[in-house]
């Protein structure tokens, strides 16, 4: 700690002991190692503010790129530029921020990372927000933008939709869902007083642990809809960032690690709602998230992984799992819990996906009871039954084949322990969202949902999405009610032509509970207008008294299916369709029209395979 920091303080303290308050002031705390490439940008973003900006402490934590030199050419000719430098690396961001912190002279502080920028005027609308509601703390919207595409994500949207003011984060307890520290403005007394600091040290999701520190404490706190962070994320860069960085199981022990200690901090502040809300965040965000990309690693990577959350999850008592006991994450948990070894894998992806997908088998207890599979009975999950069908984890089937006459979509939609039936599928809307904007949207013709005929045994091929589905693509029908049992989704020649695909098991035994299909075509020259993308499949499934169910597709594999294909085309000569499965199991589409486009994609191909 300086004696510059210690001054501050004494004066922040006399000022508060005689009722006056110090003028309005931020600083803005810059972290970085090693990032020449962005700092300076990240800086400049801060000083770019205005005038409410007091003061940037930038802390450099033992860079050997030449960070720190940007840094200090950049403060000779600004002011408020404060440049420090670890002289050895901490190992994460919790050690050079809290050096930041014990800088800082200015009423309010901000922090924020060096590959990242405040957008303008984020800095005036949250010190507006604070001064302007007694807050100690104010909070913005936070956009996550992928690069190089340029898409961004709106972080926590929900919360940050209406200016408001929380009393206590009692009041709102989904104020523990927003875990960053960087899209917000807090009174540096107030982190002060409260000893309100990072875990120190190589500490990976450290904001996780400050922000249950904060929230802990009691805060008044404005929120407010305006933009005040870019988050930057760039999966192609040779180092990614510490949150970005999941491919080894020691980033897992690190999170579990920190939102243990989280719901300790809360637990033991008295905030009891608060920490069992940090419980159900971690069921529905953090494990939903990582069980996606379980399929992405080898045996012994999740093995480990199991075990750290088999063991993460026992400390959970039966209060927690009683809360929403049909949520997604809840399920996995159980599941989790409830099988010593890895099982289940393939649909484990399915439930974790946005919106969930309860895949086939579904099983019955003897007494009738619905299970997750004969192999893990003890997992009821009865509690689907007095779900909303709004809410209903339902799964859908989607064959995707492109050709030369034209690309087809066919979808067949799973019964769910009969809650489909009761609630009467008759159409399903289709679009397709480009990824990189979601403002981008081609949408076919709102289709008939046709019941099809189930037959015994089909519930066996269903299973095979525990298998990794190794059977070829779903059978052909001759005739509307005629079945074919080749696999887990049938094929139709037309909407409302009948397929096999049988689904649920009883109790170890066949039986079958129908299936709805729908078939539409694919406009292939609408996809490729905007030039080369990947687009995204998404459904709304709507029901006889008005309710719908927004969903997105299981992509069937097998034969012919998810495979790149050149299909001719009048306007671009040629365009290159390649289906594929995403982490979660649904299905998209790579579209890349003409030459051009085609050629784009061999040099991205070629550039994967080099590096």
């Amino acid at each position: 700690m300086n004696a510059e920091s210690e001054t501050a303080r004494d004066t922040e303290r006399h000022a508060e002991g005689h009722g006056e308050r110090p003028p309005a002031g931020v600083a803005v705390v810059v972290i970085g190692y090693d990032d020449a490439a962005h700092v300076t940008d990240a800086v400049r973003s801060a000083l770019a503010q205005g005038p409410a900006v007091r003061e940037v402490v930038a802390v450099d934590d033992a860079s050997r790129d030449g960070s720190v030199g940007l840094l200090e050419r950049l403060s000779a000719s600004e002011p408020r530029l404060k440049v420090i430098r670890r002289r050895a690396n901490s190992g994460g961001c919790g050690t050079p921020r809290n050096t930041g912190l014990d800088a800082v002279t200015s009423p309010y502080v901000m922090f924020l990372d060096s590959d990242d920028v405040l957008p303008p005027g984020a800095v005036d609308a949250l010190l507006a927000a604070a001064e302007g509601t007694h807050a100690e703390v104010a909070g913005g919207l936070c956009v996550r933008r992928e690069l190089p595409s340029g898409r961004e994500v709106p972080w926590q949207p929900r919360l940050y939709a209406l200016h408001a003011v929380v009393p206590r984060p009692a009041q709102r307890t989904g104020l523990v869902h927003d875990t960053l520290c960087v899209n917000k403005l807090y009174r540096t007394a107030f982190l002060r007083a409260h000893g309100i600091r990072f875990p120190e040290g190589r500490f990976p999701y450290e904001d996780v642990v400050f922000t249950a520190r904060l929230l802990a404490a009691a805060p008044r706190i404005a929120l407010i809809p305006d933009r005040v962070y870019v988050w930057h994320v760039r999966r192609s860069e040779a180092r990614l960032s510490i949150s970005l960085d999941r491919s080894g199981v020691e980033n897992w022990r690190a999170r579990t690690e920190a939102c243990r200690q989280a719901y300790e901090v809360l637990l033991g502040a008295g905030q009891k709602e608060l920490a069992r809300t940090a419980r159900a965040k971690f069921l529905d965000h953090d494990l939903r998230m990582y069980v996606r990309e379980l399929g992405l690693r080898d045996a012994a990577y999740r093995r480990a992984w199991w075990e750290l959350t088999r063991a993460h999850l026992a400390e959970y008592d039966a209060d927690d799992w009683a809360r929403n006991p049909a949520a997604p994450g809840r399920l996995i948990g159980r599941v989790v819990l409830a099988s010593p070894e890895p099982c289940d894998l393939p649909r484990l992806r399915e439930l974790a996906a946005r919106p969930a997908r309860l895949y086939p088998p579904y099983a019955r207890a003897a007494d009738g009871t619905p299970v997750w599979s004969d192999a893990v009975p003890q997992v009821s999950l009865e509690p689907l039954r007095a779900r909303p069908v709004r809410a209903l984890p339902l799964a859908v089937d989607a064959e995707l084949r492109p050709g030369a006459r034209g690309t087809r979509l066919r979808l067949r939609l799973h019964e769910l322990y009969g809650r489909v039936a009761q609630a009467g599928p008759e159409t399903v809307d289709v679009e397709w969202r480009h990824r990189d904007d979601g403002d981008v949207v081609v949408r076919a013709a709102s289709l008939p949902l046709a019941p099809c005929a189930g037959v015994p045994g089909a519930d066996e091929t269903a299973g095979s999405a525990d298998r990794g589905r190794s059977a070829g693509p779903a059978g052909r029908g001759d005739s509307p009610g005629r079945a074919n049992s080749a696999g887990p989704a049938g094929r139709g020649d037309s909407a409302g032509r009948a397929n096999s695909a049988g689904s649920a098991g009883h109790g170890g035994s066949a039986r079958s509970e129908g299936t709805w299909s729908a078939e539409t075509a694919v406009d292939l020259l609408a996809l490729a207008a905007p030039g080369v993308g990947t687009w995204d499949l998404r459904l709304r499934i709507r029901f006889r008294d008005g309710a719908s169910r927004d969903v997105t597709a299981h992509a069937l594999t097998g034969a012919g299916l998810l495979r790149r294909r050149a299909v001719p085309s009048a306007r671009h000569g040629v365009v290159l369709v390649q289906p594929y499965t995403t982490h979660s199991g649904a299905l998209a589409l790579r579209v890349a029209p003409g030459v051009r486009g085609v050629l784009s994609v061999v040099r991205a191909r070629l550039r994967r395979l080099l590096h």
